[in-house]
């Protein structure tokens, strides 16, 4: 029940139906901005139509792209590499981190100034990451409050390909720096610590960019024109985590989510489900537009704790949160290791489901790069304080399903960002 900007939930004796996810936030956010850098017209369906997603359509608009959306399809007519024009004012990236730090390296390469703006918590976010790349490049990237954050001022420039090593496995500050690649006198390569998700690779590649990969190495070219591209959009594996723990921990469910993304540098919430014995089964796996994809079953189990750690962690950031709920109802010891990037999401969320998950009465402790979780004791309701994070207010509705007593999500609207209807679709299944 929602009370105001609180959500009410309780209990739930079993999860059962069957769910079409929302489409992928990553690959509608660059469906959406290839599309408008290219020539020609495309039709996107499957759209996710939130938050973060809008605040790129509105982005790409304001530079002269036209975007007609309706609901889950949208229709992009680009203005190629070079057409785009300076915005009449600032650009709102509003929550969106992927908007605002794909759109830098896209920036980075016009001939104009844009100033970038975002909501409090976007602004709170580091940017020095993709800055120093940027600027290596020959753009112009300004804090203005000198704090490296934003309200940014992106003035591009003759950009010069580079070999950057990054010091965070990041997707988003690999695309940045690969997107201003195409606009560069030369070569430009980001070498990665981890290998982080891959969308923007498989995408450009669709689109007709030289892109190359080896090993934990990617490769842009300079390039002129890309070619407008009709996509499909697969569900969101990380939308599709929440459910496969609700199913996974409420006793007497059996969910099926249809569709969902399993790209391979995205599926290690899947991985450590299985790992930890839940039981889950992948059906119907085909292709799409270059993206594996596939229906995923899942019912009750006894699950049981394990290690997270190493390779896998930027396979699975978005979803250590829920994945951390789970490990408390699990049997045995989890332990997750190596995922400090959670401190500078939409919120510190090693803090956040530390201080939630101790509230519900779990043994969890807060380690600099994660968390140890002793599982098995009973969780009962809490106060919860979501932070303006669609991640922590999913996952701890999704810790109420199996706990004693009412549990209160304070600034539950914040699922707006990725998943507007995930409240309706949680009860929908009970």
């Amino acid at each position: 029940m929602m009370k105001g900007h609180c959500m009410e939930l309780s209990r739930k004796a079993g999860l059962r139906g069957e769910i079409a996810i929302p489409g992928d936030k990553s690959i509608s956010h660059r469906a959406v901005m290839f599309n408008a850098l290219a020539h020609g017209e495309a039709r996107i369906t499957g759209f996710l139509n939130s938050a973060d997603c809008v605040s790129t359509i509105r982005a790409f608009t304001a530079m002269g792209a036209q975007v007609r959306q309706d609901g889950t399809e949208c229709v992009v007519r680009g203005v190629g590499l070079h057409g785009l024009r300076q915005p009449d004012g600032s650009i709102d990236c509003g929550n969106s981190g992927t908007t605002t730090r794909l759109i830098s390296g896209i920036l980075a390469g016009q001939t104009f100034g844009t100033r970038l703006t975002g909501d409090a918590s976007l602004s709170q976010r580091p940017m020095r990451r993709i800055m120093d790349p940027l600027s290596r490049m020959g753009a112009e990237i300004v804090s203005e409050q000198g704090n490296d954050c934003l309200p940014l001022t992106v003035r591009g420039g003759a950009l010069r390909g580079i070999r950057y090593v990054s010091p965070v496995a990041s997707a988003q500050v690999k695309s940045a720096v690969l997107l201003a690649g195409l606009y560069a006198d030369g070569p430009t390569t980001v070498i990665e610590p981890e290998r982080s998700r891959d969308h923007t690779e498989r995408m450009l590649r669709a689109f007709g960019a030289k892109i190359s990969v080896d090993g934990l190495s990617v490769t842009a070219e300079p390039f002129e024109q890309l070619e407008a591209q009709d996509i499909a959009v697969p569900g969101d594996v990380s939308s599709a985590a929440f459910f496969l723990a609700a199913g996974a921990v409420c006793p007497g469910s059996e969910i099926l989510l249809k569709n969902v993304g399993l790209n391979p540098t995205r599926d290690g919430a899947v991985r450590v489900l299985q790992a930890m014995g839940a039981d889950l089964t992948i059906l119907d796996r085909k292709d799409i537009g270059g993206e594996p994809s596939a229906d995923l079953l899942i019912r009750h189990s006894s699950l049981k704790g394990c290690t997270i750690e190493g390779s896998i962690i930027p396979t699975l950031i978005d979803e250590l949160p829920v994945l951390a709920v789970c490990a408390a109802y699990a049997d045995g010891e989890t332990v997750i290791r190596g995922a400090k990037e959670l401190r500078v999401k939409e919120s510190d969320r090693i803090s956040a489901v530390c201080e939630g998950l101790s509230a519900m009465g779990a043994d969890v402790e807060e380690l600099e790069d994660g968390m140890i979780i002793r599982g098995g004791r009973p969780l009962h309701g809490a106060e919860i304080r979501c932070f303006d994070d669609h991640r922590i207010a999913m996952s701890f509705a999704v810790a109420s399903l199996d706990a004693e007593g009412t549990t209160v999500l304070h600034g539950a609207e914040c699922v707006n960002i990725s998943y507007p209807a995930f409240f309706r679709d949680l009860s929908a299944l009970g």
